[in-house]
């Protein structure tokens, strides 16, 4: 149903009239708490529709019945606070429009979770309520997971409800539910006025950031979770889009049809009998990856199942896509302060055997510097002759080389981390929640 449809009568109802002073009396009670929402509340005017048993949004509208704006302003005017900040920050979020292929219901899940988690540790008078034992539990689970260093996104949620079992999805809907989410945008599927209002909001949750930057001393209570929220809503290339970088334009044999013309090639066949006239190219060229170093950081502070995720990320990526030549070669090297593995693909079938034996292998400090000259020995012996690229995968806490590689090399992290610097010649890239889930055709 595109939001655009729905009527808005020239004259509004005194049920309507009233239901916008209580609409007004809510932004002005959240403004007194939230000064950096100031904008970001007065994006989303409301607007009727009698059907709805909850508010709804779809980025340009916020959408009510009279009947339940009254019933609940009468008997819960802080659940109204909540439920309108609850659509706002969907929308700061840009929630609405980063779903791709997740599940519809467990990704509206995670994205109510994540909101309600900043709404309830945002500590302010117009939004406070009395926390249940289930936002008590989960809650504990949450911050635990932030002071291990995972910052708190609907995309990393998302991931960690996937193995739960359905009663406890069950529980957690019945709990979060706030809103109704059936005005987002569908998968591919994203109107004109849909693409306008997520660029709007981009642009809101740039100002937001700013202005909550500018206050963090003064309103710190939740202050970090709001800014790890808009970052990673913010607009970037896709890890997809990245490993494009290191692939090389080189010809290939393989009959290339989209050269290939087939109304000279059948006419060819019908004048001389068994004779075509124009033979198909029997080779094409292709953008590829031709040799390729993927060194992991093995150290201490390494986690092995995150490793392993980004390792079957970036080959999801590389077959699904067909980037392998037939003289393709990715080296995958294991490092802490010295190159302890060294792991080589050559094709497609290598990477399944590749995976049902892998192990992390170190444990040591880190130092980057062993993994570059092992690979400059490689060049040197001729062993590699056409490396496009690296990518080190790390927490960023080593030595770096003080001199740069004759080849492109990117510092790849998980999280964000301002702290973290890389060297002024290396690619410095963060991977969410977003960039390691699995592709939709995997």
């Amino acid at each position: 149903m595109d939001t655009r449809d729905i009527p808005n009568p020239g004259q509004d109802t005194k049920e309507q009239i009233i239901c916008h002073k209580i609409f007004s009396l809510v932004r002005d009670e959240l403004y007194l708490d939230f000064r950096y929402l100031d904008r970001a509340l007065a994006s989303l005017p409301p607007r009727e529709m009698s059907t709805l048993t909850v508010q709804a949004t779809d980025g340009a509208f916020l959408f009510y019945s009279c009947d339940q704006i009254l019933r609940i302003f009468r008997t819960n005017p802080v659940f109204l606070n909540r439920a309108v900040l609850h659509s706002v920050f969907h929308c700061i979020f840009r929630h609405l429009w980063l779903r791709n292929h997740r599940d519809i219901l467990l990704w509206n899940l995670a994205c109510d979770i994540t909101v309600e988690y900043i709404i309830d540790s945002l500590e302010k008078k117009s939004v406070r309520r009395i926390l249940s034992g289930i936002r008590t539990s989960l809650y504990r689970e949450l911050d635990q997971m932030q002071e291990r260093g995972e910052p708190l996104t609907a995309a990393l949620l998302y991931e960690k409800l996937i193995p739960e079992e359905k009663d406890k999805i069950t529980r957690l809907h019945r709990e979060f539910y706030v809103d109704d989410h059936r005005f987002w945008p569908k998968k591919d599927t994203k109107s004109p006025s849909a693409l306008q209002a997520e660029k709007n909001w981009e642009k809101i949750g740039r100002q937001t950031e700013q202005e909550v930057s500018l206050r963090k001393g003064r309103d710190s209570e939740g202050s970090q979770s709001l800014i790890t929220q808009i970052h990673a809503a913010k607009s970037r290339p896709s890890y997809a889009d990245f490993l494009k970088q290191f692939t090389v334009l080189k010809e290939e044999l393989h009959a290339d049809y989209d050269e290939f013309d087939l109304g000279y090639y059948s006419y060819g066949l019908r004048l001389y009998r068994n004779l075509p006239l124009i033979e198909h190219p029997e080779s094409r060229e292709a953008l590829k990856i031709a040799e390729f170093v993927i060194v992991i950081d093995t150290s201490f502070s390494t986690s092995g199942s995150l490793v392993k995720r980004f390792l079957q990320r970036t080959f999801e990526i590389l077959m699904d896509r067909s980037h392998f030549f037939n003289d393709s070669v990715v080296r995958i090297l294991q490092c802490d302060d010295a190159v302890r593995k060294d792991s080589i693909i050559t094709c497609a079938e290598d990477i399944e055997p590749f995976f049902r034996s892998f192990e992390l292998t170190g444990g040591g400090g880190t130092d980057f510097r062993p993994a570059f000259s092992y690979v400059l020995n490689l060049l040197d012996k001729g062993v590699l002759k056409d490396l496009r690229g690296l990518l080190y995968f790390t927490d960023g806490k080593g030595i770096y080389p003080s001199s740069p590689p004759p080849y492109k090399t990117a510092f790849i992290f998980t999280g964000e981390d301002d702290d973290r610097q890389v060297p002024p010649w290396a690619i410095r890239i963060e991977l969410g929640g977003e960039d390691l889930s699995e592709s939709p055709h995997l």
